[in-house]
């Protein structure tokens, strides 16, 4: 159902402004009239398919509810036919997807015109104004009646989850709580951009060789099913003692068994993947997945790097604005999603509540390199906030490297892989092609 921002006046003089849902923008003036409300504009900003399963918007208000505020009389929703004209404008912008670009380009904006001094409320109105993407213009248009209802951004932003990263929300949580909004949205714009860069550079080696890979597994079934049977039959029929290779007698073997009952593999899949699903739901199954995140081969490392180093520059920001190190770290874990960190964050609390060191839980964590908490140890006799300063700029050395060893092994890995099942399609499906090729089976099926 299409949402609609109105501007109208009630008897006595006063403005009103709110965004409601509503058939079409002649059944919500007449609405609005029937209510005592003489409308002065009415804008379209977005539309709501009435699938039960998508959420309702967060500071939207349903016109029956708005009516019945403004009198007490019931009114009712008269349908209205609409145009074919009418229909496509609604589909399209029922079916238009907001992207990753519509939300670096939001970013992008805030953060310039944050530098430039305007309030939320100027920022938003006028970054509005210039979005073409209708839903993310509604949803921009919820966080603004938000805003202006005295709420932070974060707080509407947490209920539009697949729109909004989890990470992006809390680092402009922790810029609106520390009040220093423009760092946390300048933060947020490396982040996007780190994060797209990071993917394209994946997706360019990991696609050709996965479609390369999936290929190669057509070809070995399709092969073992067509073309080792077609082999077999003229062997049979010639009666030569000549045998398909061992291998390719027990792959085309597997391969019937598996076609023949093929719910059985299916039930076994789908049983590992719920178990795996059920173990990682729980407590325990988080934890222990969180911390294989860390310690999984070729990405753990970075995985571990990107988010200390999120956590250090929100706690340097923290500090910047005056907050002692127990607050600074209290507001930064916010920005933390995984669980065995946030454990070490914890742990790192307490430890400045009972006089200990703060430094203390990450050292003996075993994932922070030792360069990282030797420069805080330093830090914490010298200066800290300084230190830190520094320390994040080693960080983000560190990653650059390490992301270049990944981009130098990935490929290696990939091409191992593909590989191998290279090497087993030969064996299996071209090796006994070569033999009929080369006709080696005709001498032994005449005797000679």
């Amino acid at each position: 159902m299409p949402i609609y921002m109105y501007k109208a006046v009630t008897k006595t003089g006063v403005v009103v402004k709110n965004k409601v849902e509503s058939p079409s923008r002649q059944n919500l003036m007449k609405s609005l009239k029937n209510g005592n409300l003489m409308p002065i504009s009415i804008e379209q900003i977005s539309y709501r398919s009435n699938n039960k399963q998508k959420k309702q918007k967060r500071n939207v208000t349903d016109i029956q509810e708005i009516m019945k505020n403004v009198n007490t009389t019931q009114l009712g929703v008269q349908k209205k036919t609409l145009t074919t004209k009418e229909k496509v404008n609604l589909y399209f912008a029922k079916t238009e997807k907001i992207t990753q670009r519509d939300l670096v380009v939001f970013t992008q904006n805030f953060y310039l015109l944050k530098k430039a001094n305007f309030n939320n409320i100027h920022a938003l109105d006028t970054i509005i104004k210039s979005t073409e993407n209708v839903s993310f213009k509604g949803i921009l248009e919820d966080i603004l009646a938000g805003v202006e209802a005295g709420e932070n951004m974060y707080t509407t932003m947490e209920y539009y989850e697949n729109v909004f990263p989890y990470i992006y929300v809390n680092m402009i949580k922790v810029g609106e709580l520390s009040g220093s909004l423009t760092s946390s949205l300048e933060q947020a714009v490396k982040y996007l951009d780190e994060t797209e860069a990071l993917n394209k550079k994946l997706r360019s080696i990991l696609i050709p060789n996965i479609v390369q890979f999936v290929l190669l597994l057509v070809m070995l079934v399709v092969g073992t099913l067509v073309a080792i049977p077609a082999i077999q039959g003229i062997f049979d029929e010639l009666g030569t003692e000549e045998e398909l290779p061992a291998i390719t007698i027990w792959f085309a073997g597997f391969i019937d068994q598996v076609i023949l009952y093929w719910y059985i593999p299916t039930f076994i899949i789908l049983a590992i993947v719920g178990a795996i699903v059920f173990y990682v739901r729980t407590p325990k199954g988080k934890y222990n997945y969180h911390y294989f995140k860390y310690k999984m081969p070729i990405f753990g490392e970075l995985i571990f790097a990107l988010d200390f180093s999120r956590f250090l520059k929100a706690m340097l920001l923290n500090m910047k604005n005056g907050m002692r190190i127990q607050d600074s770290i209290e507001v930064s874990k916010n920005v933390i999603k995984n669980y065995v960190m946030l454990s070490i964050i914890e742990t790192s609390i307490n430890n400045i509540l009972t006089g200990s060191s703060w430094i203390e839980p990450f050292e003996k964590s075993g994932l922070a390199k030792p360069m990282i908490t030797e420069m805080l140890k330093i830090g914490m006799q010298t200066d800290l906030t300084e230190m830190m300063e520094k320390l994040v700029e080693y960080m983000e050395i560190d990653i650059d490297n390490i992301m270049t060893k990944i981009m130098k092994a990935l490929p290696q890995v990939v091409y191992a892989i593909v590989g191998a099942v290279l090497i087993f399609f030969v064996i299996v499906v071209l090796v006994p092609c070569v033999q009929v090729y080369m006709g080696n089976f005709l001498f032994s099926a005449y005797g000679v």
